[in-house]
């Protein structure tokens, strides 16, 4: 087993539909890949039969869930730290492509966005600190 120097957490907003949860846990996962190429695995998978698939993130991630003010809680630990962050605001379930997502993100209260996920990757202290008290997704 590998140790790494990083650490990749996902955290969810609890009152989402499962439809949502999981389509923000992908939307922020893809954010963290591509935001850290060098976490990514270094080769495609290859099945028996030689048929490729992609690279995944060579590392875990672990998903939490957490209410409104964990979330507002681990953005402030992230922007201390300066960690690596992927972010999506309940106004981008309205929208339809990824300019109308940036629209909307920029439209939000800079003090007060209405988070529904939040990615994070950085040292496994600063992730500790950052999801204190949450528990893993369930």
């Amino acid at each position: 087993m590998t140790a790494f120097d990083t650490r990749v957490a996902i955290l969810i907003r609890n009152d989402l539909l499962t439809w949502q949860k999981l389509n923000v846990a992908a939307f922020l996962a893809t954010g963290i890949a591509g935001a850290s190429p060098e976490a990514m695995g270094t080769d495609v998978y290859r099945d028996a039969a030689g048929r490729e698939y992609a690279r995944l993130l060579a590392q875990p991630m672990l998903i939490f869930s957490a209410d409104a003010a964990q979330l507002d809680h681990a953005h402030r630990v992230a922007m201390e730290r300066d960690m690596t962050r992927a972010v999506y605001v309940e106004a981008m379930f309205e929208t339809l492509d990824d300019d109308a997502n940036r629209a909307v993100f920029l439209a939000e209260d800079a003090n007060a966005p209405r988070w529904v996920g939040i990615g994070l990757r950085g040292s496994r202290k600063a992730i500790e600190k950052a999801t204190k008290g949450l528990r893993l997704h369930e």
